[in-house]
This record gives structure tokens, C-alpha cells and sequence, in this order.
């Protein structure tokens, strides 16, 4: 089996174009919800770059510890810096002038060169650990003596915001010790611990470095300067012609013990336990793609397809608050929500074998079911209830349930720990909940405004409402009963499977009554009492491609065909028709234009999941269509947009028009999971194991 590393290399020349590298970002995660990332330059351009960003209370609470670490080598009464921040009015100093090389392979590696010497340097977390270590190799190949100083710089604020130290009512307290120092704000917040086994440290009388300014945050209209601290530094020296191997070990908690705790468990006085913990990391990745390899023995693992599994890794997370897991719905911002989990799971967990994980999510989700609805996110501040205004989430819940049984077979866990709640989730429904959620007399459900995927708020005012009846949420109701009514069978439950069946039927006949558009020839996107709304919109879609379909081959073909010819848009479909006067050509700019723009053009990756599987399947997989699927559809997303902006993974939006850039965040759950789920059912069609015996039933 093929468990070769992916690397992905950007060179000299590369690194020497500016304006590209600076959109080049790296991430890593350490299955807490924390992470690191910045640019290939190292200089950081968003108020979510830094070296270290715990979740204190997993996978939320994060809070930015360690901004950055800068080194300074000196030699023969020279002094060259590897530093680089950007002002207002420029960048100083530009320590990525001697950047030669950068790689991700796994982990981000900077290479400088400075007249001969040559510093590395290779950044990693421990997996479940809000730590970053950080491996340097240096060489000397001069005569002289040469000394190696790291400076950190440090924050202790919530990732979503940013510091101004006239505006801090503490400041920072440093505890040195033999190779480290402890450092911690004066109020109660955190504990940051760094240490050197091979250093020393020496304390500083700390520096604030001002309005750092984060370009990107700006191009945005968010907030955009912050204040660093700079506490003291490390110092390494090398003797004439040395090579040597250095580290720098973080750990942060939210008191000094939890800290102390954690960096016994990174470092414990040995060295070997940090390499132990760096070749630990290696293979943990190397088993994914060997899992993945085993379940899917004639896929063809190319480096493409390892970051994508690297990536899907990277959002499932722990969640303190029920002890099982969730998935992060994006990097840098989101924390996790109702939604984007259910409608991952299936490519994150199932596809990748990680059933284990799909039943810890399904189980996570369960305990927080509110009146027969799913949260739709849980807030990222400490002690934040999670809000529930969704009317898909639940319904993708129902559909992450069946998938799960498709791939597992795992009826016993169903029965035993999901079918009451699965029982409660209709019956809700049926009787009305929250939200003016509800059954009406055509056996469809209505709904509030802003309660879809489609949820963006402007000024008080919501972009696309879809109030009514939106055409995914009768098509996810539908694939629930069904749904409902296998399972009841499995159950010896007849009486339970009849009322489903019943129901499901009535709902069908409405929903081919009242959301053709034969004028069009495709799906209403939402019926209300009021109208019929004929926005051209990829949600149709969803009713192609669900398991239990209520349209026949003949409109699922007509449906497929139009999305396909007005929608799609290369690396995913548009959410809005060209030639509708709502239409965004651009997404970029400031919150109102993004936020308006969200919904009404701009291209979203996860409904490339949905379409690809209707689109073959209207075509029965016939192998020609495949392989037209996976060079058009897919192939760009997976082999040119990974590479565009978080190397190795893909990002939330695109714009609408060529050459559709990577907008949004730059790593989303769902822009990798759905078109992965995709690739692997649909295009190669590997079907899941059970799927013939759930059809049966």
C-alpha cells in the first residue's frame, strides 16, 4: 500500500512573486478545534494567524497565544532576521527576502539562507494537545562562532479578536525558569509555557510591537490592527562548522497547572519523547491513508487525494461538553455547527472508515436535540448555549443516520440509542416547534425565514429569506419518512412503518403538484401561500440526489440538466442564476457587499457533492459519465483549488466569475467532504456496503 506523505513545494521564484505568495496560507490542527497557520511568508495577514491557538473548552473557547516566533542569527558582527510583520506603511523588517523554500510535507517548513547559513524550521501540534512544537536545524559552515536568538510574541486574546494595550486593564507577568519562561497575563485568562531544552532563556524588560496590521482582515472591513508582545528570547549558539537540532516546546492552558501538565506530556525532560511525539503524529496520518487504502484497495492514492483525506481529518474534534466528537464546520472562524456537521459526516467519517467518530457525532448531536430540533451552532464563547434556528439541520440529521446504517449495517445502535429521538424529530415536526416549523395539511413542511443554509442577515435585513416551503427541506422531509419507515420495518415495527409510508406518499404527491415549474422545467425554489418562487438556485438539486427521491428519472434529468448548464461555476455551483438581477459578480469586499453577495451568486464547493451524485446517477453510472464527472466537475477542485489558497485543503466560497478565486474560510468541512463522499461512491463507484440491503427493506 502506497503511505507515502504528500509534500507540496513552493520555491525561490515562487516565494518571489509577492503578491501570490502572500495568498498562500498553512493550517494545522490538533483535533481540539485549536490550530496554527499563517502564509508561506510567515507573515501573518489575518487576526486567526499564530503559532498557537488553544481551544479551552474544546473544540471552542479559542483563544491566540503565540502570534509568531522570529530568529535572529548572528555572525561575525552580522545580524540577519527571519521577522517580518506589516504596517500600515510597509513591512519590517523583511526577514521572507531570505526564505528559499517552503513546504508542507505534512507539517510547514520555512528554509532561510543567510550568507551561508541556513536556518529550518518545522512547526507540528500533538494530536488532542494545545501545543505547538517547533523543530529547528541550523548550520554554520563559517569559522566563526555564530549564536541563534528566537523571540516569541505572545497575546492572550479570543480569536476573534484583537488587542490594543491602551485598552488592557493587565498586563503580562514572565515566571523564567532553567531553558523556559511561564507567561501570563496579570488577570486570569491563560498560562502560555515555552521552553528550550536546548536554550536559554533571557528574561526581557518586554516590548509591545504596535498595529500589526492584517491585510486581509482589512480587504474584509473587519477590524485590523493588533498589538504583540515580545517577552524576552532564546538563545542557541553553534560553534564553527556545527550543525545543530534545536526545539521550541509551547503549552498553553487556562491555569499555570493544566499548562505545566501539558508540557510534562510534550516533553517530560526527554528529547526523545518530543521526536516521539513528531514520528506519533507521522504515523497517525500515514494511518489514514492506509485505512482509507485498505477500504478502497483499487483507488489509485495520489497526492491530491492525501491531502483531501489529511484535511477531512482535520475538522472532527472533541467536545468537552458531551465527552464525544463534532466537526469544526471551517477554519479559521467557525466552530461547529448542526448543519455542516450532518451533511459532512458521511465524507469525513464514512468514506473513510471512521465509523467510530460518525456514531460519537450522531451521539453529540442527539443529546443536545431541543424539541425535536438540532442546534444549528454552538457559539465559540465559554458557557454560550447553542442556538437552534435551523429547519435543515435536523432533517440532514435523519439523512447522517441512514448513511451511517448504509455503511455500518449498525441497526443495534440505531434502535438502542437513536430511535427515540428519531421518533421525537417527526413527531415535532408533525405537531410544530420552534421556529414555525411545521407540518401543514399537503403533508409538507413550512417554515420561518432565514432558517435554510441560505441564512445571511444584513442590517436587519435577511437576503434570502425563503420563507414558505424551500424545496430541499420537503426533499429532506421526504428522504426522513422513508427513512423512518425502513427503519420501523427493521424494528418489527409495522403500525410505525405504515403511518410513515402514508405520510411520505402524501407529501410526495404535493411536492410533484405544487414545485414543477413547467414553464422553466425545474424546481420551484420555495412555495408559499403568496407565490411560487422561480429563483434558479442549486437547492433543487438536493431532490435529485437523496436516497428517496420524490421526482421521477424523466424530471430529475430536466433538473439536472438546467443546474448543470446555468449553475455550475468549475470548482462548484452558483447559488444564483447569471441572469438573475440579484446576481453578485463579485463576492469580495467588505461584510454588507460579502454578506450580500453569499447566497446570490457566489460559488459555493459542497453542492458539487449533491450535483455530482445526480448527475450520475440520472446518467446509472455509466462509466463514460464518470469519467466526464470526475475531469469537469471534480478534477478542478481537487487538483487546482487545493493548491490556490490553504495548501492542501479547500476553501468555503469561490467567485463567481473566472478564474473564481478562493473566498471565505480557507479550510470548510463540507467543501471537502461532500465532493470526497462524491468521488469515491459516485465516481469510482465504491457503493456502500449495505446500501442494497437497506433498499430491501
Amino acid at each position: 500500500m502506497d503511505v507515502t506523505l504528500p509534500k507540496v513545494h513552493v520555491g525561490k521564484e515562487a516565494l518571489s512573486d509577492f503578491d501570490k505568495a502572500i495568498q498562500k496560507e498553512w493550517l494545522i490542527t490538533n483535533g481540539l478545534g485549536g490550530f496554527a497557520s499563517s502564509t508561506v511568508l510567515g507573515i501573518n495577514t489575518r487576526k486567526y494567524h499564530a503559532l498557537l491557538i488553544a481551544a479551552f473548552n474544546p473544540p471552542v473557547d479559542r483563544r491566540v497565544l503565540l502570534t509568531r516566533l522570529d530568529e535572529e542569527i548572528f555572525i561575525s558582527d552580522e545580524a540577519y532576521s527571519t521577522e517580518a510583520n506589516e504596517f500600515k506603511w510597509g513591512i519590517k523588517p523583511k526577514g521572507y527576502q531570505s526564505l528559499t523554500d517552503f513546504w508542507r510535507s505534512p507539517f510547514p517548513v520555512y528554509r532561510y539562507d543567510f550568507n551561508g547559513v541556513w536556518l529550518q524550521k518545522t512547526l507540528f501540534m500533538p494530536y488532542r494537545k494545545n501545543a505547538t512544537v517547533v523543530i529547528y536545524e541550523v548550520a554554520n559552515p563559517h569559522g566563526d562562532e555564530a549564536s541563534v536568538r528566537v523571540t516569541p510574541t505572545v497575546n492572550s486574546r479570543h480569536f476573534h479578536s484583537l488587542t490594543n494595550k491602551n485598552y488592557l486593564d493587565w498586563s503580562f507577568i514572565q515566571k523564567p525558569f532553567d531553558h523556559g519562561v511561564i507567561i501570563q497575563p496579570s488577570a486570569p485568562l491563560s498560562t502560555l509555557i515555552l521552553s528550550s531544552p536546548e536554550g536559554h532563556y533571557f528574561s526581557g524588560e518586554g516590548e509591545w510591537v504596535r498595529e500589526i496590521y492584517l491585510r486581509v482582515d482589512a480587504s474584509r472591513g473587519d477590524s485590523c490592527l493588533d498589538d504583540g508582545y515580545k517577552p524576552g528570547f532564546f538563545e542557541v549558539k553553534l560553534a564553527p562548522m556545527e550543525t545543530k537540532k534545536f526545539h521550541i516546546l509551547t503549552a498553553a492552558g487556562k491555569t499555570e497547572s493544566e499548562a505545566q501538565t501539558l508540557l510534562s506530556s510534550v516533553y517530560g525532560g526527554k528529547i526523545s519523547a518530543v521526536e516521539g511525539l513528531y514520528a506519533l503524529e507521522l504515523k497517525r496520518l500515514e494511518g489514514l491513508l492506509d485505512e482509507f487504502q485498505r477500504r478502497h484497495v483499487d483507488v489509485k492514492m495520489e497526492d491530491w487525494l492525501k491531502w483531501v483525506l489529511f484535511a477531512s481529518d482535520s475538522f472532527i474534534v472533541d467536545r468537552k461538553s458531551t465527552g464525544g466528537k463534532s466537526v469544526i464546520a471551517g477554519y479559521h472562524w467557525f466552530s461547529d455547527w448542526g448543519r455542516d456537521s450532518l451533511i459532512s459526516l458521511p465524507g469525513l467519517t464514512l468514506v473513510t472508515g471512521k465509523f467510530g467518530d460518525a456514531r460519537n457525532i450522531l451521539l453529540t448531536f442527539k443529546q443536545y436535540c431541543k424539541q425535536g430540533l438540532i442546534p444549528n451552532v454552538f457559539p465559540d464563547f465559554a458557557g454560550e448555549n447553542p442556538v437552534y434556528n435551523t429547519v435543515d439541520g435536523t432533517l440532514w440529521y435523519v439523512n447522517a443516520v441512514l448513511q451511517y446504517v448504509k455503511y455500518t449495517g449498525d441497526f443495534e445502535f440505531i434502535q438502542k440509542e437513536l430511535w427515540t429521538t428519531l421518533r421525537s424529530i417527526i413527531e415535532n415536526h408533525v405537531q410544530g416547534t420552534l421556529f414555525d416549523i411545521h407540518m401543514e395539511d399537503d403533508g409538507l413542511i413550512a417554515h420561518g425565514p432565514r432558517l435554510t443554509w441560505m441564512d445571511v442577515m444584513v442590517g436587519g435585513r435577511i437576503i434570502t429569506p425563503r420563507e414558505g416551503k424551500a424545496v430541499e427541506i420537503q426533499a429532506l422531509w421526504y428522504n426522513a419518512l422513508k427513512t423512518m419507515e425502513m427503519l420501523a420495518k427493521r424494528f418489527a415495527q409495522q403500525e410505525e412503518a405504515e403511518k410513515y409510508s402514508v405520510m411520505a406518499e402524501k407529501a410526495r404527491k404535493s411536492f410533484v403538484e405544487k414545485f414543477w415549474n413547467p414553464q422553466n422545467e425545474y424546481l420551484f425554489d420555495v412555495v408559499s401561500e403568496q407565490q411560487k418562487d422561480a429563483s434558479l438556485r442549486p437547492n433543487q438539486v438536493i431532490a435529485v440526489s437523496l436516497d428517496f427521491s420524490m421526482i421521477d428519472k424523466a424530471i430529475g434529468e430536466k433538473v439536472v440538466e438546467t443546474v448543470w448548464k446555468r449553475l455550475w461555476g468549475v470548482c462548484g455551483l452558483k447559488t444564483l442564476a447569471t441572469d438573475d438581477p440579484r446576481y453578485f459578480k463579485v463576492y469580495l469586499g467588505e461584510r454588507v457587499h460579502r454578506d450580500t453577495a453569499y447566497h446570490n451568486g457566489t460559488i459555493w464547493a459542497w453542492p458539487l457533492g449533491p450535483f455530482v451524485t445526480a448527475f450520475l446517477k440520472v446518467k446509472d453510472h455509466e462509466e463514460r459519465w464518470r469519467k466526464f464527472a470526475f475531469e469537469n466537475f471534480l478534477k478542478p477542485l481537487f487538483q487546482e483549488k487545493i493548491f490556490e489558497a490553504g495548501l492542501g485543503t479547500l476553501s468555503e466560497v469561490f467567485e463567481p466569475e473566472p478564474p473564481h478565486q478562493s473566498r471565505g474560510c480557507i479550510s470548510q468541512a463540507w467543501s471537502v467532504a461532500e465532493p470526497l463522499r462524491a468521488y469515491v461512491e459516485d465516481v469510482l463507484l465504491q457503493r456502500p456496503p449495505y446500501e442494497r440491503q437497506i433498499q430491501g427493506l
